[in-house]
C-alpha cells in the first residue's frame, strides 16, 4: 500500500471506491505514486498527480493494458527523472465503442456522468443521440442530454418537445447556450467536488466550446462548414481538465463510427422504456413487429422503436463468429432458392 493526499487526488477525480482498488496491486515499488491519464497521444501520457501535470512512459509489462483518459494508473521514477507507468488499477466504469472492423475501441474511463451533446441546428439527429445513449448506459454511467447552440438554433422549441417525448423521462434533458455562464448553472447538479464527466458527440456540437466556459480551459474550437452544418475537427484527442469547483470534464474529438460495445441483452436494458413496456406483451418472445398483444407497439415512437431494432441487429452481428457468419449466409441462400422455386411452382400451375 502507497501513503496518498486524497484531498489532492480528490479534486481529480478520486473516490474512495477507486482507492480501495489498490489493495487489488502486489509488489508495488517503494517510490510509486497514484496519478491518473489526463491525456494520451501516440509516444507518450500526461498525468496528473493532484498538484501538477507531467508527461510520463507505459513500462513494457503495460503496453497490452488498454490505457484510456481517467484511468488511475501508478507512476515510478527511474534514471534520468524518467517517468514510468507500472501499474493500473481496475476503473469502475469504462465506455468503449466497436468499430467496424468488429475491434474495441477504449474511450474515457472512471467517469460518472456523460454529457450528451448534440445541436439544435443541422446536427440534430434523435437517432445518432438514442445511440450514444445505449453506448453510456451499457457502461454504468448516468447520461444526461445537453442540447447544444439553444441560442441559435431551428426550430428549438419544437425540437425539445420531440425528443421529450421520445426519450425515457428518467434522462435529464437541457437546452443550452454553450458560450453562456449560465451553462454552468444548469449543469451545476453534475458538477459536484470529486466528479467526472465526458461529452460525447459529433464535430462541432459544441463539446470543446461547453468545455471552455466550465473550466475555462482555452481549447481552439472552430465554426462549422457553411452548407450542411458539419463541425470541423478541433479536438483531436481527448482531454481532462479541471473546473474550479473541483469536478473533472473530460473533452473527446466528434466520432464518425459509433457502435455500442454492448450484447443483445445489455442493449435492450439500455432502452429501459422498452425493456418496461415488453414485460406486458402477450407473448415473452415478442419482437414488437406485428405479434399480437404487443404493449411496445404504439406506446413507444415509432422511429424509436425502428432504431432499437437497428441497434439489436448491430448488436447481434458484433457477437458472431466468422463461422455464424457463414452459417447465416448459407441459411438465407437456401430460404432465398425456397422462394424463387415455390414462385416458379406457382406460375406453372397457371
Amino acid at each position: 500500500m502507497i501513503d496518498i493526499d486524497f484531498e489532492s487526488l480528490r479534486l481529480i477525480g478520486l473516490t474512495q471506491t477507486i482507492a480501495s482498488q489498490l489493495y487489488l496491486l502486489h509488489d508495488i515499488p517503494a517510490n510509486a505514486q497514484l496519478v491518473r491519464i489526463t491525456e494520451i497521444q501516440r509516444d507518450w501520457l500526461t498525468v496528473h498527480d493532484g498538484q501538477a501535470e507531467f508527461r510520463a512512459r507505459v513500462l513494457p509489462v503495460q503496453h497490452d493494458a488498454a490505457l484510456a483518459v481517467g484511468d488511475w494508473v501508478l507512476s515510478t521514477t527511474l534514471a534520468h527523472d524518467e517517468r514510468w507507468l507500472s501499474a493500473l488499477l481496475p476503473p469502475t466504469t469504462h465506455i468503449a465503442r466497436r468499430g467496424n472492423d468488429g475491434r474495441h475501441h477504449s474511450l474515457v474511463s472512471n467517469v460518472d456522468t456523460a454529457l450528451l451533446v448534440m445541436g439544435l441546428d443541422h446536427d440534430f439527429n434523435p437517432r445518432r443521440l438514442e445511440r450514444y445513449l445505449a453506448i453510456v448506459k451499457t457502461a454504468g454511467v448516468e447520461p444526461v442530454v445537453v442540447m447544444s447552440k439553444a441560442d441559435i438554433g431551428d426550430e428549438v422549441e419544437q425540437r425539445m418537445e420531440l425528443l421529450r417525448q421520445r426519450l425515457p423521462a428518467s434522462i435529464p434533458l437541457l437546452a443550452v447556450n454553450t458560450l453562456s455562464d449560465d451553462a454552468a448553472a444548469q449543469l451545476a447538479p453534475w458538477l459536484g467536488v470529486g466528479q467526472t464527466l465526458v461529452l460525447l458527440g459529433s464535430s462541432g456540437a459544441g463539446k470543446s466550446t461547453l468545455t471552455n466556459t466550465l473550466t475555462q480551459a482555452g481549447q481552439q474550437t472552430g465554426g462549422v462548414r457553411k452548407g450542411d452544418g458539419r463541425g470541423r475537427h478541433t479536438t483531436t484527442s481527448r482531454s481532462l481538465h479541471l473546473c474550479d469547483g473541483g469536478a473533472c470534464i473530460i473533452d473527446t474529438p466528434g466520432l464518425r463510427s459509433w457502435q455500442p460495445d454492448a450484447d443483445e441483452a445489455s442493449l435492450t436494458a439500455a432502452f429501459e422504456d422498452i425493456d418496461a413496456l415488453a414485460a406486458q406483451c402477450q407473448f415473452r418472445d415478442c419482437r414488437h413487429a406485428a405479434e399480437p398483444g404487443c404493449a411496445v407497439r404504439g406506446a413507444v415512437d415509432e422511429d424509436r422503436l425502428l432504431n432499437y431494432h437497428k441497434l439489436l441487429r448491430e448488436a447481434r452481428r458484433s457477437q458472431q463468429t466468422p463461422l455464424d457468419r457463414i452459417a447465416e449466409v448459407a441459411k438465407w441462400k437456401v430460404m432465398q432458392r425456397a422462394a424463387v422455386a415455390r414462385s416458379k411452382g406457382k406460375l406453372g400451375k397457371r
